[in-house]
């Protein structure tokens, strides 16, 4: 594991010293002259101060432009679970460069990191190879619709699964006092209103109401998309029974099953979600980790719904698709975090459920509503005085400025967050990274309790 070294970066500094972005700021505004809003993400554009420039990164640590060395928990926001810059990452991807960047068109690093996929993930009876997430689900929602000759889905609210436009409905929409059933919202402009009339969308967690619009519409449904654990907001866990009871629909109505495990695949375990839970959904898509920060997305699942893209009756296409360094870093991951019997997965389980239950202990110390839930390798944390969150309007209770400030304290003292409460843990952080975050929470929380 890289060591870090908590704040002091090659100008020098401490964390307990509070830092300044003076050459961040006046690069973003530069940026803004040129890039749209100064990002090339939108999600990026929400950073405070304000978006923020890095120089270089290793291990659990980042550095700004301002040379403030910061401890990671953003991981560039879940990919890099081995952390940054791991030699045997780079190294491999290194490798593969020297033979060529792309070869549109097949190679062994290709087939043997779909040989391991397989290996690895109980739904993957076929696998395909994507440039990202949201690329990877538009392909698998083709092919329900294709296999089950039906054109609607079901998507809970809250759930994010890619920013394209059939799927960008109810992600983070405003509560709904009208206590009427839930209407797809979309998501951003440009969204054509004709694509909600393809959209269910319900409360996660509420398998009465699956039922019910199963057996009202379920001739008409493809397809039930879901995060198997509700990431994107509050890092909502199923509740015992749910995801048994997606499955058990699906079969009845004759439906897909679609886990989007962009997040939770090869961080809560080799086999992802679904191993984790117990559920083989029939097909599934899997992002972010598996990549370590390339672009790289595989869509899997059973013969009976990857055959029509095995016969060309369903496309799926993509210039970029396997390229040699993104499948390197694939392979990578998947050695690294699997040797020893899969000796990465349980340090970072070990080190993220550590890292949630002592952000908790210390909230059960003070005098504020610290609300902290997850599986361990990936959390939530925020303010509510709502003991637990287990749907997307619980998760509306959470005070996002109380949350806002504490992030701006724990980066003024070295620590990068994500701002919408999400903590991510990865090989390279040590149990020394984890008692210095820890202290800090402490001395952040005391700060803004007062």
């Amino acid at each position: 594991m890289l060591k870090t070294d908590h704040g002091k970066g090659s100008a020098g500094g401490d964390a307990s010293e509070n830092k300044s972005f003076p050459k961040s700021k006046a690069l973003h505004e530069r940026a803004c002259e040129t890039l749209a809003g100064g990002v090339s993400s939108q999600f990026r554009a929400a950073g405070a101060p304000h978006p923020m420039f890095y120089v270089r990164a290793e291990g659990a640590q980042i550095w700004d432009a301002d040379d403030n060395a910061l401890l990671d928990f953003t991981l560039s926001q879940g990919p890099c679970i081995l952390g940054h810059s791991h030699p045997e990452l780079t190294g491999r991807v290194n490798e593969s460069l020297k033979v060529g960047q792309l070869f549109a068109g097949q190679h062994m690093d290709e087939l043997e990191l779909a040989e391991a996929v397989k290996a690895c993930v109980p739904a993957a009876e076929r696998v395909r190879f994507a440039v990202s997430g949201s690329e990877a689900a538009h392909a698998l929602l083709r092919l329900a619709r294709y296999v089950t000759g039906r054109p609607k889905f079901i998507k809970f609210i809250g759930h994010y699964h890619g920013w394209l436009d059939n799927v960008s409905f109810s992600i983070n929409p405003p509560r709904d006092e009208t206590n009427a059933p839930p209407r797809p919202v979309a998501w951003s402009g440009g969204v054509p209103a004709a694509l909600a009339d393809d959209v269910i969308v319900l409360p996660w967690n509420d398998l009465a109401l699956v039922e019910e619009a199963m057996a009202t519409h379920g001739t008409q449904i493809a397809a039930i998309i879901t995060e198997p654990v509700m990431c994107n907001q509050g890092c909502i866990e199923p509740l015992p029974g749910f995801l048994e009871g997606l499955s058990r629909l699906c079969d009845e109505h004759g439906s897909a099953l679609i886990f989007d495990e962009i997040i939770t695949g090869f961080r809560l375990g080799a086999s992802g979600a679904q191993g984790h839970f117990g559920v083989t959904p029939d097909m599934a898509l899997f992002g972010k980790a598996l990549g370590a920060g390339f672009p790289l997305a595989a869509l899997v699942g059973r013969e009976k719904f990857m055959a029509p893209l095995a016969n060309g009756e369903v496309y799926h296409a993509g210039t970029l698709n396997a390229s040699n360094a993104s499948i390197a870093a694939g392979r990578a991951v998947i050695d690294v975090m699997g040797r020893n019997n899969g000796e990465g997965y349980r340090h970072i389980r070990r080190l993220g459920c550590r890292m949630r239950d002592g952000i908790a202990a210390i909230g059960d110390q003070g005098r504020l509503d610290v609300r902290v839930q997850g599986p361990g390798p990936m959390f939530h944390m925020g303010f509510s005085e709502r003991a637990r969150a287990t749907s997307y309007d619980h998760v509306l209770d959470y005070d996002k400025a109380m949350y806002g400030r504490f992030c701006a304290g724990m980066l003024a003292r070295g620590v990068r967050l994500i701002e919408r409460g999400l903590w991510y843990v990865s090989l390279a952080h040590t149990d020394e990274d984890i008692d210095h975050a820890l202290a800090t929470v402490r001395e952040v929380l005391e700060e803004i309790g007062h």
